[in-house]
């Protein structure tokens, strides 16, 4: 990989195993870019009785990482022993995990033991798509005097099955970028793919969209892997995903097809507010009959019907099931939104 298609890659195994794992990914590592060497030390599992991690004697061997090898090390802290344990160990940056993000209480407790050390900070974003918990752990941060802060992008958990362990909901990467330009932004298509085979199209894609870096998960074996098995690669497969990472072309006739293209979708893009309109004005006349005639807002049977009926006619043009399923909800949830306004004579209604 060039160095400068990304400006940090952070990679090392899921969890710390053993003494002799750490050391021998490391030792696989050696000659990519790294600007971190990462292992979980501590790891929050959904049920007991899983591998919750080897704890305190795991920070000694990614000192031993460093001593030998000469990377910087790192590791995620969900807790203020954490943050102390760590600080104890000179670790070279911290993240905070999705687990965490969510809880702003345990952000809370993070800044407050961070405060002075002068680590840099990563933050995960939360398991549930909201922005603002994302960014409010990014001020909480600030707000203890933590100078150098970065973002992970992991996913999100949904409720529906995809391809994804965790779906990317793009648009929220991209609103954090929007809303704090001067936060780096890193991808973690480990998370994100659940899957081996997934990890090299999503660090494309993370290339494609200008992300800042990547955390991959590596290991000297991922067969034995305690955690997340199926998402880790060999350091041998990562030195071959970056090698084959492809920059996009910036010529001007290209950025002169872009624009003409993008001219036209802003003109699609107007025509579906203007239909969007339209159509919630459809909903407030169907609205106006159902209370006239104290009839029910929800009719499950025609609910049923119509999404059957718009998701065969988008699949038929090509547009993914999931995406279709996901529109059609949200619109069917604003037009009762708009009707229950009606029946409760909000302003909003009107």
């Amino acid at each position: 990989m060039r160095p400068d298609l990304f400006a940090s890659l952070i990679s090392g195994p899921c969890s710390a195993e053993t003494r002799s794992q750490v050391l021998q990914t490391a030792e696989g590592l050696q000659g990519l870019p790294l600007s971190y060497f990462r292992a979980g030390i501590w790891k929050p599992r959904t049920q007991p009785g899983a591998f919750e991690g080897i704890g305190d004697e795991g920070l000694k061997w990614l000192q031993e990482v460093r001593t030998r090898f000469g990377f910087k090390i790192c590791t995620e802290v969900a807790t203020a022993e954490h943050v102390r344990a760590a600080v104890a160990h000179q670790l070279d940056m911290v993240w905070i995990g999705a687990r965490s993000t969510v809880n702003p209480f345990t952000v809370q407790e993070i800044a407050e033991a961070l405060q002075g050390t002068g680590i840099p900070v990563m933050v995960k974003n939360p398991i549930n798509p909201d922005l603002k918990l994302w960014l409010g752990a990014i001020e909480r941060l600030e707000r203890h005097d933590v100078k150098v802060i970065g973002a992970i992008h992991r996913g999100f958990s949904v409720y529906q099955k995809t391809k994804y362990r965790n779906n990317p909901h793009w648009q929220i990467a991209i609103d954090l970028k929007q809303a704090r330009p001067d936060i780096p932004l890193v991808m973690d298509p480990s998370h994100i793919g659940g899957r081996a085979a997934l990890i090299a199209p999503l660090a494309q894609q993370a290339l494609d969209l200008h992300y800042d870096g990547l955390m991959i998960e590596t290991h000297c074996d991922p067969s034995i892997a305690l955690t997340d098995a199926k998402q880790q690669i060999t350091p041998t497969t990562l030195s071959e995903l970056l090698h084959n990472l492809e920059p996009r072309s910036k010529s001007d006739q290209l950025l002169s097809e872009l624009s003409e293209l993008r001219d036209k979708l802003s003109l699609v893009d107007d025509g579906l507010v203007e239909l969007l309109q339209e159509r919630m004005e459809l909903s407030k006349e169907i609205g106006y009959l159902k209370r006239n005639h104290n009839s029910p807002i929800l009719q499950v049977q025609r609910w049923e019907e119509t999404l059957k009926s718009t998701v065969e006619k988008a699949l038929n043009a090509g547009i993914s099931q999931e995406f279709a399923e996901l529109f059609i909800k949200m619109l069917h949830e604003e037009s009762i939104r708009i009707q229950l306004a009606l029946l409760s004579d909000q302003p909003d209604a009107n």
